[in-house]
């Protein structure tokens, strides 16, 4: 069973959304995982109604497991790293029957083992299919030291502890006087959650209170309501996220988490002291649009290569510039999702905390309390890390020990606010730090910027005027004779414009579906360390960019231009000359 059979089977029985079916299906493309490993890890629907979809499909039954009622002896039978190769385990035995569950019983590997163990054993075979909670569980079995710490606090009769309080949205309805004001908050926040907004904003006015969406880095009106809503209506989204509904004279930030169409939205709440009343900016944190594959962001195979072969370095930085909003924490997330393993030690210093992921040490740093990103970067030099993720680089204290840290074995990943990839090399210099140690420190330096993508069923082709034939022709013929031959865009160039349809399933009339970024990537090599060292100028940095092949980011919107993803005029908008 493959997982598009097991998607397609999910999607027609309404368990899992469409979009999400497909978004799961290329980000295993991209990281080169299981697509079904990635929806139990992400929790996209429940691991029960998987299994029993699962056992449809294949015909074999679905158990649930009790792992404290297998035996002992019987678990010597399968052996610890057996069960997690083949993700297989041993439940009980009939006579002669070894029952045995499997999370895949369609894997050949894993019916070889079970076959040879049963053989060596005498029995035959029975199986069944089992969710990946019971198989964790009973791993835990296996391991003495886990047992022992499992029987410590069974003894004490301490509970485990519970996940973040998931909040529901309208808790309180039960009071007739403030369940308008909860019904309009609720619906508010999942309206912005279906047309994918990043942002809400609760604004007093002097006459009204103005609700505003970010979509697609655009604000828009979608509300405007008398102005005596706006103290109930704060107070609300207060309570939800546990903010003091007393003090109205200073900024309060808090955040609370809530299932918005199956999905664990995480909304970050800021508060700010206006005239006319408290004013709200809610960040929506939905991390199936969020944490996107490194190919999803809009990395073309020349850079997806670059990019690749950096991140596989044992050590050395890579940096991320842009302005604000251009992307560069989601190319962040991206990196860390593709290199996050068990055999790697991933901590990072954020401010704040965007979105959780499961096998990475986070932490969000408070600048009011002396926790900045300087003092954090040398408490996690004493965490035993391998890769190191610094949200921003912002002064000198930070800019010496992130350089220290990727000179001493340590893979660092952090941003940078320049125009461009070749800005980083002055700006890092500016923070004092030695260029000299720049051509050993430095690996990767990228650019970005978000551009808006085009809806592929309102796009229309149509040839460029004069003016842009020129401005493409000129950014072609600076590409390096390797890209130029994969170039398949002749003169007469076409490009796209968009032609929104009130009825379109995929944007909803608006005529854009999201942002799809263009990059540029700077790499460090033997020739730019020369050049860094011997007095570099900002001329012989784009020399060297140009002998390397970069592709700059105008002439990597332009590409995606030709092909259909965004508007050549906000390329153009977007990049320098």
């Amino acid at each position: 069973m493959t997982d598009q059979a097991l998607f397609k089977e999910l999607v027609e029985k309404k368990v899992l959304d469409k979009s999400l079916a497909e978004k799961t299906l290329r980000d295993a493309g991209f990281t080169g995982r299981s697509a079904e490993e990635i929806l139990y890890e992400k929790r996209l629907v429940d691991e029960i109604v998987t299994a029993k979809v699962k056992s449809e499909l294949l015909g074999a039954p679905y158990k649930k497991i009790d792992p404290t009622a297998i035996p002992d002896d019987l678990l010597k039978i399968i052996p610890y790293e057996t069960s997690k190769t083949y993700r297989v385990i041993p439940i009980e035995k009939q006579k002669d029957m070894l029952v045995v569950g499997m999370l895949r019983p369609d894997d050949v590997r894993a019916q070889e083992a079970l076959r040879f163990i049963a053989k060596r054993e005498r029995l035959s075979l029975g199986v069944f299919i089992i969710t990946p909670s019971d198989l964790t569980a009973v791993w835990r079995r296996y391991t003495p030291y886990r047992s022992e710490i499992e029987s410590a606090v069974k003894e004490l009769s301490v509970k485990p502890d519970e996940e973040e309080r998931l909040i529901s949205l309208e808790e309180g309805t039960k009071s007739a006087e403030e369940a308008p004001i909860i019904k309009i908050v609720a619906s508010t926040l999942r309206q912005a959650v279906e047309v994918s907004a990043s942002d809400v904003h609760i604004e007093p006015q002097r006459s009204r209170l103005r609700l505003r969406f970010r979509v697609d880095g655009k604000l828009q009106e979608v509300a405007s309501l008398p102005l005596s809503l706006s103290k109930p209506i704060v107070s609300r989204v207060k309570v939800l996220s546990r903010l003091r509904l007393d003090e109205t004279r200073i900024p309060q930030d808090g955040r609370f988490r809530t299932l918005v169409f199956g999905r664990d939205i995480d909304y970050r709440v800021s508060t700010f002291p206006t005239p006319s009343g408290e004013k709200v900016a809610i960040r929506v944190l939905d991390p199936t649009t969020g944490l996107r594959g490194l190919k999803e962001i809009g990395l073309s195979d020349y850079n997806f290569k670059i990019l690749d072969k950096a991140i596989k370095a044992p050590y050395g930085m890579i940096l991320i510039t842009g302005p604000t909003g251009s992307g560069k924490t989601t190319t962040l997330y991206a990196i860390m999702q593709k290199i996050n393993r068990e055999s790697l030690n991933i901590v990072s210093l954020e401010d704040p905390v965007e979105y959780f992921m499961d096998g990475i040490n986070q932490s969000q740093v408070r600048p009011k309390i002396g926790y900045d990103f300087a003092s954090g970067l040398r408490q996690i030099l004493r965490q035993d890390p391998d890769v190191i993720m610094v949200g921003e680089i912002r002064d000198s204290e930070t800019a010496s020990l992130a350089v220290n840290a990727a000179l001493t074995g340590h893979m660092m990943l952090s941003t940078l606010h320049t125009n461009n990839s070749v800005g980083v090399i002055p700006r890092l210099v500016d923070l004092d730090v030695p260029g000299f140690l720049l051509s050993s420190a430095l690996n990767l330096m990228l650019a970005q910027r978000l551009v808006a993508r085009l809806c592929p069923d309102c796009r229309e082709k149509s040839k460029a005027p004069p003016e842009a034939q020129k401005v493409i022709a000129l950014n072609l013929d600076s590409l390096s004779p390797v890209l130029k031959k994969n170039i398949k865009f002749t003169s007469p160039y076409n490009t796209y414009h968009t032609n929104p349809k009130a009825d379109c399933k995929s944007c909803g009339g608006k005529g854009f579906v999201g942002r799809i970024a263009i990059f540029e990537i700077f790499r460090m090599t033997r020739e730019l360390g020369e050049i860094i060292n011997a007095g570099f100028t900002e001329g012989k940095l784009r020399d060297e960019a140009r002998r390397q092949g970069m592709v700059n980011l105008r002439q990597d919107g332009i590409i995606k231009a030709l092909e259909g993803d965004v508007l050549l005029e906000e390329v153009l908008k977007e990049t320098e000359q």
